[in-house]
């Protein structure tokens, strides 16, 4: 089939075929649909263009492998999850570095909120908060973990998680609430234990 007509293939047509064939040539016309989006969802997720740029090109690597591997019914789902799940786990990486890491401890009074207890308002206690916020983060529930980061440490807006995680506006609203209070109880029970044990 001439390369013009593949344009006229339904997204599921193109998966069978490549999956049959290994013919690079369907995977080019899924490539062609489907860039600007996973460019996107990248550039949400990443906050920066060239990082964005790098993970669109290995995500189409990804992508050539996993179709090979898995039988895949609706192709632009299955592909946003791919998508989706890549740039969690990139973050995650990119969270772990020195830079994330300095930037999650400026933002660490934000986190906390004027509502934190009195006894870690001092500039000692304050120091103890930034030691333990990495290790509470760690302990939140994945969702309140992501949307807190990606609200805080991404600037993100509540829409723009919507669309990064696929979690309603309120459920977007609701995690990052609990998350927070979570945070909150977790590095006050820390306090707790460390003063129990002075």
């Amino acid at each position: 089939m001439a390369k013009d007509n593949l344009q006229h293939l339904s997204d599921e047509e193109l998966v069978h075929r490549y999956r049959n064939s290994h013919d690079m040539a369907y995977m080019g016309e899924l490539y062609q649909r489907y860039i600007h989006l996973v460019y996107g969802v990248c550039l949400k997720y990443l906050k920066n263009d060239t990082e964005a740029e790098d993970a669109t090109m290995q995500l189409f690597e990804k992508l050539i492998g996993e179709l090979k591997r898995h039988h895949v019914t609706t192709f632009r789902p299955w592909m946003y999850m791919v998508v989706k799940n890549f740039c969690m786990m990139e973050f995650r990486r990119q969270s772990a570095t020195e830079k994330k890491q300095a930037q999650m401890i400026k933002d660490a009074r934000t986190l906390m909120e004027k509502d934190e207890p009195a006894h870690l308002q001092d500039t000692d206690d304050r120091e103890f908060v930034l030691q333990h916020l990495h290790d509470g983060l760690d302990a939140l529930k994945e969702q309140q973990r992501v949307c807190i980061e990606l609200f805080y440490l991404k600037d993100c807006s509540y829409n723009e998680i919507s669309a990064i995680t696929g979690y309603t506006l309120n459920e977007v609203k609701s995690h990052i609430q609990n998350g927070k209070r979570n945070l909150k109880n977790y590095i006050t029970a820390k306090h707790e234990q460390a003063k129990k044990g002075d």
